[in-house]
């Protein structure tokens, strides 16, 4: 016999080798209808499998949050059978779940296109409408060689060898249909539903390697309920629309070229923005008691040898050797964390000096796959709002705690009020002692307790030198964006050799809490972006006013205008051409500027001027100084805001 504990606690006794099927149908026939796949301590497997020791069940419906990977896996599936249906002869390798969706790769001559799609599709709902069962083989490993070889699935053979030994060769039926899968899958192909849509075709090289075999790689999407796939395709509608790459180009802000893959051309615009974002961060740190170092961009391997680097993150670092006659080589930064180091190595330290903070703009390099750039939010060169707080052990809750809050008030300021935070344990490739990782987890989880805020746990995510808070933000359309972080580690200052004098004149090694609020300046900017649509807040506009004129009798009063807001501080810039002013508000409204401050003959006589506000219908005509007035107050940083308030 096998006990089970089910969700309400409740403990029973079934027969050894039961399956999830079984043991629903004796709860009731109406579960058993309901039930697409189950979950054994917390592990989600087919209703199919016999349960052969006890542990913790539960049930689950297409409506649980968890079936969701369920639905997308098995789409999948009937993806590819529709392929090899209208298509025979074409070749599937890998189709797997990915976030919001799925994909699946084939092998043709002739690359898909998404005018294949209806077709497809229509042929997805004829397989889910025929309902077949979902059955799971486990085939000897030569066996299965030779089936698939004999089909022609030279893919699938491949892949079957790269399967450990140890390990099934596990074969998933749908009908007549059968694929290579670990599994595990719904109980039938009616279960998927038809709240699915094929997003877009892609190539792809097999296993990412450019001197393979390119596929023809489609992108599907899929969910339980036919409201919650109308509702994504909306937001992927708004998404396109407040695309920061295309906003970029109507702003002025920014571009990017091929001969600088992943590096941003910051425009006069876009530089504006980035150096009100740095200069919004350099008050807030220096408020907190950071203060700013500048780390050199080339240092020799050895130190990143020493800090763990060359071990962990190789991959995405990049090495240069100045000259063929020079040994050495140095290593482009892709972290700070090693330079801060050395700054706190420089001269003794005493207890009496910690927490010691340490604060760069520190621009750092990391390779990502050409495939992977995507403007702002993914690139190889970009600036980190890092900084590195050197403290005694007994200080982590407390320290980490004030960052937590540091960070939240400044998401607030910039409008992002939907903000999680996930709790990154200990990942399988690290650096330190299981004791250290002990501590460093208690503490931080301390700090995260203390601050009263929900949190999710991201088993295994942590840095490979110490577990992290993560933050994510919740865009205005309903998108995550994991930004800023607070990392403990007790293992890279060792490695460093760094350390400070306690009270009892001994050497101690110090903590180090890596904390970051933005993440990346190029990425936060991508998101602030798209969050607003580039209806930027008037104090983050680069550009916050273009004076226009109507005729041309108006310049003399329009250059006075323009000189007034100058001198205020605002970022303003006039429009005299000989252009009608329809034409004017047009244009200036595609480059989201926020306020555009029309004058003509009689304004240029009142003394006033006509505002006209991006986004709204109508203008409005204000006295000069009063106009002024108001946008200075609106343009003033919600920090320095709050400081002249409570001055």
């Amino acid at each position: 016999m096998v006990a089970l504990t089910f969700p309400d606690g409740a403990r029973r006794e079934y027969p050894k080798g039961s399956t999830g099927l079984d043991i629903a149908k004796k709860i009731s026939p109406s579960l058993a209808k309901r039930t697409v796949a189950m979950a054994l301590d917390g592990v989600l497997a087919d209703l199919s499998d016999p349960i052969e020791r006890d542990g913790k069940i539960e049930f689950l419906t297409r409506e649980d949050p968890r079936a969701l990977e369920l639905i997308r896996h098995d789409a999948a599936h009937v993806l590819a059978e529709a392929v090899q249906t209208l298509w025979p002869g074409t070749q599937v390798t890998i189709g797997p779940v990915i976030e919001n969706g799925f994909y699946y790769d084939f092998f043709r001559n002739q690359p898909f296109t998404p005018e294949d799609f209806e077709a497809i599709e229509k042929k997805m709902r004829e397989i889910i409408a025929r309902d077949k069962a979902f059955t799971k083989e486990v085939w000897p490993r030569e066996e299965a060689k030779r089936v698939f070889r004999d089909k022609g699935e030279l893919f699938k053979v491949e892949l079957i060898d790269a399967i450990p030994e140890d390990q099934e060769i596990k074969i998933y039926k749908q009908g007549d249909w059968f694929d290579l899968c670990r599994g595990p899958h719904m109980n039938s192909t009616g279960k998927v539903g038809n709240a699915f849509k094929l997003m877009k075709v892609a190539g792809a090289y097999w296993r990412g390697d450019s001197n393979r075999e390119m596929l023809s790689r489609i992108y599907g999407t899929a969910f339980a309920k036919q409201e919650e796939l109308d509702a994504y395709l909306k937001q992927i509608e708004e998404a396109e629309k407040r695309d920061h790459r295309r906003l970029g180009r109507e702003m002025d802000l920014f571009h990017f070229q091929e001969e600088a893959p992943g590096s941003v051309f910051w425009h006069p615009k876009g530089w504006t923005l980035y150096q009100i974002l740095e200069g919004y961060i350099r008050r807030r740190q220096a408020a907190a008691g950071y203060v700013e170092v500048n780390s050199p961009q080339l240092m020799d391997s050895s130190l990143w040898v020493a800090s763990g680097h060359m071990a962990t993150f190789r991959d995405n670092m990049f090495l240069t050797q100045p000259r063929e006659d020079d040994e050495r080589t140095f290593i482009v930064k892709p972290m700070n964390c090693p330079g801060h180091i050395q700054i706190f190595k420089n001269g003794l330290k005493s207890y009496r000096d910690l927490p010691f903070k340490l604060a760069e703009f520190g621009k750092v390099h990391r390779f990502e796959p050409s495939g992977a750039l995507h403007g702002l939010m993914r690139v190889r060169a970009f600036t980190q709002d890092d900084a590195h707080v050197f403290i005694t052990e007994g200080q982590i809750a407390a320290e980490a705690l004030a960052m937590n809050n540091l960070i939240l008030s400044i998401y607030q300021d910039f409008g992002f009020a939907d903000v999680t935070i996930k709790f990154s344990d200990r990942p399988d490739k690290r650096i330190g002692e299981d004791a250290v990782w002990d501590r460093s987890e208690a503490a931080l989880m301390r700090a995260l307790k203390t601050s009263g805020r929900a949190w999710t746990l991201n088993k295994g995510e942590g840095a490979f030198y110490g577990p992290k808070l993560e933050y994510v933000l919740r865009d205005a359309i309903g998108r995550d964006w994991q930004c800023g972080t607070v990392q403990v580690d007790l293992n890279m200052p060792g490695r460093l050799g760094a350390f400070y004098i306690d009270e009892h004149s001994n050497k101690v090694t110090p903590v180090m809490l890596h904390r970051a609020m933005f993440g990346s300046l190029e990425r936060f900017i991508g998101i602030l972006i798209e969050h607003h649509g580039g209806h930027l807040p008037l104090w983050l506009s680069p550009l916050q006013g273009v004076v226009a004129t109507i005729t041309d009798d108006a310049d003399a009063y329009a250059r006075e205008v323009i000189d007034a807001a100058l001198q205020l501080g605002l970022r303003v810039e006039g429009d005299l051409r000989n252009e009608k002013i329809n034409y004017k508000v047009r244009e200036h409204s595609l480059a989201k500027v926020p306020a555009l401050l029309v004058v003509g003959r009689k304004e240029a006589a009142d003394r006033t001027v006509s505002i006209r506000r991006l986004g709204k219908d109508g203008q409005s005509v204000l006295a000069l100084d009063a106009l002024l007035r108001s946008l200075l107050e609106e343009a003033v940083p919600p920090d320095m805001r709050r400081m002249n308030q409570a001055a």
